[in-house]
């Protein structure tokens, strides 16, 4: 079985979404590999951050470090052998690495992928991700008309959720707030608010 080993930068991790913006670049490879397991091949990522050990034990990747520094990772070994160094690979080229037919073209283009970041930008209130994914999608062509419906679906996703806890709150409170039983009066005395007082003449 092929063996594809990837030795990541220093990240908090690898899917590319876990930030405080989407890294479509990271989302895209991490989809990549994803589709490579699923065609047979060995898949294993190494984080500099987590996973130090790793990098110090391979002397490949020892020696593009002490090279290069950081510069050289992301680096994508296939079988043993360093096939890149400094960039993610695109999946035409995993494929043909791991001994693939070239993947069918897929919908996901880097247009799509703007689109996406958009509607994360969106639901997690991020305002600096959406003016620079706003600007990404503008150069790439992307219709206005097309951003918008990117929004208002992400706004909807991003709605369903909170009017569902809303109504279970509602619900509730609601059975909550039922009225309480008053004890009917045990004499003429009882009042509005306790007994009558006899020395002030009234209930208050």
């Amino acid at each position: 079985m092929t063996a594809v080993r990837v030795f990541d930068p220093a990240m908090c991790c690898s899917t590319g979404v876990c930030g405080p913006s989407v890294d479509p670049q990271l989302a895209r490879f991490a989809a990549d590999l994803d589709w490579l397991k699923g065609r047979g091949v060995g898949v294993e990522r190494f984080n500099l951050a987590q996973q130090p050990a790793a990098f110090a034990g391979h002397a490949a990747v020892k020696a593009a470090l002490e090279a290069k520094g950081e510069a050289a990772l992301p680096l994508v070994e296939v079988d043993g052998t360093v096939k890149c160094s400094g960039v993610y690979p695109s999946r035409d080229e995993l494929a043909a690495w791991a001994g693939l037919g070239a993947p069918a073209a897929g919908l996901y283009t880097e247009a799509v992928e703007e689109l996406v970041a958009i509607g994360a930008a969106v639901a997690s209130n991020c305002e600096p991700c959406f003016k620079f994914h706003y600007d990404k999608a503008r150069k790439l062509g992307v219709s206005n008309d097309d951003m918008f419906r990117a929004v208002m679906t992400a706004q909807s996703v991003k709605e369903a959720p909170a009017a569902a806890m809303l109504q279970l709150a509602d619900r509730y409170l609601r059975r909550q707030a039922a009225p309480l039983a008053v004890a009917p009066a045990e004499s003429a005395s009882a009042a509005c608010c306790g007994p009558a007082d006899p020395a002030k003449g009234g209930c208050c």
